[in-house]
């Protein structure tokens, strides 16, 4: 039995109170490993060490700062096959995934904002006869930095890059249910030469440490990303204190098909779009609106495709789907297909947990599923379910398709599906969403805004956003004489 620690001034650390979690493989069931169930006293060591690192790293040369990140980025593809396994064994999702999405972008996401902030300018503004205003940015602080548990380093890279190239020392933590490729991350800040206390890593319950973090006063910054309650949760803690927040939440994405497409080519589209990493990715979709034209044409193909779709234990090359996170998640994603039925949907495939032969017989497998005949009022098409489960719903014109589309309270992505460019833009235009993909999905460019609208979150991430979030602008008028 593994006992992962916490990454507190430099230093892999017991937690003070020796008190431990389980860690659990969600392929297996099986516990695997301990980690860390940190409390305010760690909390305190790691604001105290952030506080120490400060002065030293905001101060840092922008050259000095994107070296380290870049030689953080090598040392993670360095050990890229080390980084596959554990994102792998902690999420249950299909190694292969993990080696050409989560690690990648992890490493991605370092060397990017290590070059970004080497070209980040601020503004100047000249007043005629008068003098010359100019802003500055510096680094904020201490922030906080709380990930999830679907693409692990993924997005917890994305947090702490865009911080730590800022020149702000972070305290971040990781989710309990995936923690381990956040307890290797310690290990790689250390090898690359980050100074001791700029990166903190404390692993531990939301409810016990994630809320201290939020609540602690030295932490003026807090980027989060996870369900949409408890967003709202920390944001009743954060905005009294006058805290920036950063929100990534919830989304109920929809994916509008046209009658132009070419079905057998977008049917193997949106497959992906629908059941990569098992659907849990804030990002797909989970409403398929197909028009009327092609709605059984597309139906047929797509339930053929899904149905023959292999569901595996991680490290078979042939897996497309392996296991959902946990135990509780998987009861979670088959009662709301239980409540699917109740509210009338027809399942035209999937629908059950999956048995694996040993090792994996007890691990946490789910058939995707595909589901039709729900009204897009239903529970099922208004609650984010973030599993393995779409419904088709079929449409007539884009105004209605476009009312559907708009009509949950989250706004966070969507896909359009058309060979008509005005169609494209038309819906790009009309759908309340912070992200619009038109005949793709999930292609990112890591210099864009990312975020959703209304229940999806609160600003913005990535590129410049990031870097704004994560500084403060003071604004300096020079009189001329």
């Amino acid at each position: 039995m593994e006992f992962l620690k916490n990454y507190i001034d430099g230093s892999l650390i017991a937690p003070i109170s020796g008190q431990y979690l389980d860690n659990i493989n969600p392929s297996t069931g099986n516990i695997y490993s301990q980690i860390p169930r940190s409390d305010d006293a760690d909390l305190q060591l790691a604001v105290e060490a952030a506080e120490r690192a400060f002065p030293l790293w905001s101060n840092c040369s922008v050259t000095d700062r994107s070296a380290i990140l870049l030689k953080m980025a090598a040392g993670i593809e360095a050990r890229m096959d080390e980084f596959v396994k554990a994102e792998s064994l902690d999420n249950g999702k299909p190694e292969k995934l993990a080696a050409h999405v989560d690690i990648p972008r992890a490493v991605s996401n370092f060397h990017f904002f290590a070059t970004a902030i080497e070209h980040f300018a601020s503004e100047s503004h000249y007043m005629e006869q008068v003098g010359i205003n100019f802003t500055t940015r510096r680094p904020i602080g201490i922030v906080g930095c709380i990930s999830p548990w679907n693409l692990p380093l993924y997005l917890f890279s994305w947090k702490i890059a865009p911080a730590l190239a800022a020149g702000n020392c972070v305290i971040a933590k990781p989710s309990e249910i995936t923690p381990y490729t956040a307890y290797l991350l310690g290990q790689i800040a250390n090898d690359a030469g980050l100074p001791k206390g700029v990166l903190n890593i404390v692993h531990g319950l939301g409810p016990e440490i994630g809320n201290a973090i939020v609540a602690h006063p030295q932490i003026k910054a807090i980027s989060f990303t996870g369900g949409t309650a408890t967003g709202q949760h920390i944001a009743r803690i954060a905005a009294p204190m006058f805290k920036k927040m950063s929100l990534e939440l919830g989304g109920k994405n929809p994916t509008i098909v046209f009658p132009d497409v070419d079905i057998e080519a977008t049917v193997k589209e949106i497959f992906k779009s629908s059941f990569s990493n098992q659907g849990q990715i804030c990002l797909c979709g989970s409403r398929i609106f197909v028009h009327q034209k092609i709605y059984d044409a597309f139906k047929q193909a797509f339930v053929d495709w899904v149905a023959s779709a292999k569901v595996s234990y991680p490290s078979d090359p042939k897996a497309q789907l392996g296991a959902v996170v946990s135990k509780s998640h998987m009861e979670k994603i088959l009662g709301y297909i239980d409540l699917a039925q109740e509210e009338g949907g027809r399942i035209l495939t999937g629908g059950s947990r999956i048995i694996l032969e040993a090792p994996y017989h007890e691990g946490y497998f789910v058939q995707p599923t595909v589901i039709e005949g729900l009204s897009n009022e239903c529970r099922t098409n208004q609650e984010e379910i973030f599993g393995p489960v779409v419904t088709l719903l079929p449409f007539d014109d884009e105004s209605e398709v476009v009312k559907m589309a708009n009509g949950t309270k989250y706004g966070l992505a969507a896909s359009v599906w058309t060979k008509d460019l005005n169609v494209a833009h038309r819906m790009a235009d009309q759908l309340d969403m912070g992200i619009v993909w038109v005949n793709s999905w999930l292609i990112r460019d890591l210099r864009t805004p990312f975020g959703g609208m209304k229940d999806s979150g609160v600003g913005r991430e990535g590129g410049w956003e990031a870097l704004r979030f994560f500084t403060e602008p003071k604004n300096i008028f020079i009189k001329y004489a």
